[in-house]
């Protein structure tokens, strides 16, 4: 008699990560953006200009989670301690030590003690140079790709669930609903978006919350049209009138039976919505409409570039990360898309 297999049957989901897995050039980049991502997260252990740990006369300070006066270690003032003055620096190390993270400079230290005009080329102290203010590159560009990629997760995440929802309306009701909502979307699309975020910017001050509420109000659209293309679809087979025989609600037959169907169709569009997201984000910073000077910005650093044409570091640093952080992006989707072609993935 044979044996039944032990194995437990794959579920869809297993199948497409598989699927995905099998796809090199899409796993090592999903594995490159994460551990970049990552890196990004620990900004401040690793760029920055306060020190990791600071000891001073058998006691041990963390300037990180605690700010301290130059007081405590032998200044005059009751001010908050500048770790890179020397003589706070030389009372430190004749009583302990100080520990700086591996880049001693945060996305808005200004380094007073350069001797070359800024902005300064690369070198020992500064590795890819410093911008037109004197503050150093790849601290910005650190800082620069965490708001970055933590705004568009955030704008791709929101608007991808009101797209959904959207699309579930309008695919399932059909009818008067659906013409409604098509009528809505095709004048909200036709308005010039760009126009509307300048005299958005002009009126308000953005901020980050401010300016991805107003991106937000574009980007719903995205998903909406592949969704209520599978309700539509979805929505006149057997099992959907064999729930709606038995009595079950719209709500739980929208969100419980179809919704699982056209969330595969649009998991392959949020990489490509990450990506625009961070493209949006980075050419408002560069026209000045987006995020505020004290924020660090990747568009700031475009812009930087474009008028410091002496400096070509600034340019060349810049369009070397914006570049390969959107061919990650995009290889990424290319492999979700794969992994959930069944013509491919049989």
């Amino acid at each position: 008699m044979p044996q039944a297999s032990s194995r437990l049957p794959q579920s869809p989901w297993h199948k497409h990560w598989l699927a995905f897995l099998r796809n090199k050039r899409a796993k090592w980049s999903l594995l490159i953006f994460l551990s970049l991502f990552v890196f990004t997260l620990l900004a401040e252990v690793i760029a920055n200009d306060q020190p990791l740990l600071v000891k001073y006369q058998g006691k041990f300070y963390f300037p990180l989670l605690k700010t301290y006066t130059e007081q405590t270690f032998g200044g005059d003032f009751p001010t908050p301690a500048d770790y890179r003055d020397p003589y706070i620096a030389q009372n430190i190390r004749a009583n302990g030590y100080i520990l700086f993270p591996p880049l001693p400079y945060s996305f808005n230290t200004i380094d007073y003690e350069l001797d070359t005009p800024t902005p300064s080329r690369p070198g020992k102290n500064h590795w890819l140079g410093t911008d037109d203010e004197g503050r150093d590159i790849l601290a910005r560009i650190i800082y620069g790709l965490r708001i970055s990629i933590v705004f568009a997760f955030i704008l791709t995440f929101i608007s991808s669930l009101i797209g959904i929802v959207a699309g579930a309306v309008q695919g399932y009701f059909g009818g008067r609903t659906d013409l409604i909502f098509q009528r809505f979307i095709e004048i909200w699309e036709a308005l010039p978006q760009l126009f509307i975020l300048i005299i958005v910017a002009s009126l308000f001050v953005p901020g980050f919350w401010s300016l991805l509420l107003i991106m937000l109000l574009f980007t719903w659209i995205s998903l909406t049209g592949v969704v209520r293309a599978e309700f539509l679809r979805t929505r006149n087979f057997e099992f959907v009138k064999a729930a709606k025989a038995l009595g079950v609600g719209n709500i739980r037959i929208m969100f419980r039976h179809i919704l699982p169907n056209a969330v595969v169709a649009a998991v392959t569009f949020i990489p490509f919505i990450l990506s625009e997201a961070i493209v949006a984000l980075t050419a408002l910073d560069f026209l000045g409409l987006g995020l505020p000077s004290d924020y660090p910005s990747l568009g700031d650093l475009v812009r930087q570039g474009k008028d410091n044409l002496q400096a070509p570091w600034i340019g060349l640093s810049i369009f070397v990360v914006l570049s390969g952080l959107l061919t990650l992006l995009i290889f990424i989707g290319e492999g979700v898309r794969d992994a959930f072609d069944t013509r491919k993935n049989k």
